[in-house]
């Protein structure tokens, strides 16, 4: 099995560490330690590889769904692996997978990223990905099967369900979603999600639907997992509740998806991390309706300030839904590389270029850290742009 080099992180390995600003950052500011109980007792090893049964069952209330329909995971992006796993993981695709380049939107070119079919794929070979989107959610699928790419076209990066239609096969086993979207902050509406939903049921698939910044929504909608039964979410304390640090998540959907899932996970982290699940407990209990609003509240202080910088700079993005924004390029660079380039170097600020996700004239700007940071970013991202433009 051959995966892409995930060109998101890549890029910030490069930068980030040396920087003064990150202003690519897609989470929330972090929370303080100061505000849990951080002794979980004794630090054992033996706890149950999906996790504390009577903490899974409050979590999966959420849901509509039973315990052993939910794991417990070390973040989103190993519930969404663990999902692929056992979606796609299956005896002929574990050793198949095939690998294309991926490709470039830049600004409005129609291309489908996508491996070559083997023919001894097994039935569930083939995903369906709505893109742009967070890399592992197409580059892991990618490499157990096959890919089709439905593209959201900007400036509005609504989806169009007929296009989802057209790309579901008989071999089709997984629909995925990611929603609010990352990067361009598009929060699709509850009837749209839910056509989404029926097209995987009729197919005999399933809807996968990362969910990290659904809370950040005033009225977030209904989870994916609580659709029906081949609803399946994933999310995590690390993008909404401002606990990256702590690396817990989870999967929640079908009992025999996630059964699959845990089998998968004996390989990769075993159980999920004791001290985060004594830190979530509280997160998702007497704390959550305080954070939730703290954090709300913050995005949508910061959400205006973003709006200011690119009306200042007469630039273009879709209003976001959570704390990422995907912004035009000014005039004057030829793509996002370049201009996200020059503002790394002349100012010591990350942006991430939109060519990671497939559109080459736009960059994601991240804007859920502390105020200050935020205020200082934009003022030196103002500065790199005026300059240039003299």
């Amino acid at each position: 099995m051959e995966i892409a080099p995930f060109g998101l992180e890549r890029w910030f390995g490069k930068y980030e560490h040396e920087a003064d600003i990150m202003l690519a950052e897609s989470g929330i500011r972090s929370l303080d330690a100061s505000r849990f109980d951080l002794d979980p007792g004794k630090l054992g090893y033996v706890i149950p590889t999906d996790g504390d049964p009577e903490f899974r069952a409050a979590v999966a209330d959420r849901y509509d769904r039973g315990r052993d329909e939910v794991a417990f995971t070390c973040g989103t992006q190993e519930a969404n692996f663990l999902a692929f796993c056992s979606l796609m993981g299956g005896e002929d695709a574990n050793g198949a997978g095939g690998q294309t380049a991926s490709s470039s939107r830049g600004s409005g070119s129609h291309a489908v990223g996508g491996s070559t079919a083997s023919s001894s794929r097994d039935s569930s070979s083939h995903a369906v990905v709505v893109t742009p989107t967070y890399q592992a959610l197409h580059a892991v699928p990618d490499a157990m099967g096959e890919v089709s790419r439905v593209w959201l076209e900007p400036p509005e990066w609504e989806l169009d369900v007929d296009a989802v239609a057209d790309a579901i096969r008989p071999e089709t086993g997984v629909v995925v979603l990611n929603n609010p979207n990352n990067p361009t902050g598009r929060y699709h509406p509850e009837e749209t999600v839910q056509a989404l939903y029926d097209l995987a049921e009729d197919a005999d698939a399933h809807l996968l639907c990362d969910e990290v910044y659904r809370l950040l929504a005033d009225d977030p909608i209904p989870p994916v997992a609580s659709m029906g039964e081949r609803g399946i979410s994933t999310t995590s304390l690390t993008k909404a509740y401002g606990l990256a640090g702590l690396r817990f998540g989870w999967i929640a959907g079908p009992e025999d998806v996630v059964e699959r899932a845990v089998r998968w996970k004996d390989y990769t982290t075993i159980s999920p991390p004791i001290f985060g699940q004594h830190v979530a407990r509280q997160a998702l209990g007497e704390q959550e309706d305080a954070i939730l609003e703290e954090n709300r509240e913050l995005a949508a202080d910061h959400r205006d300030r973003v709006r200011a910088f690119v009306a200042d700079h007469d630039l273009d993005w879709y209003d976001p839904v959570g704390v990422n924004g995907f912004v035009s390029i000014p005039d004057g660079f030829d793509d996002a590389r370049e201009f996200c380039r020059g503002v790394v170097e002349e100012e010591s600020v990350v942006l991430a270029p939109g060519d990671l996700f497939g559109y080459e004239n736009y960059f994601r700007i991240g804007f859920g850290l502390p105020t200050a940071e935020l205020e200082e970013g934009l003022e030196r991202v103002s500065s790199f742009v005026d300059r240039r433009a003299e």
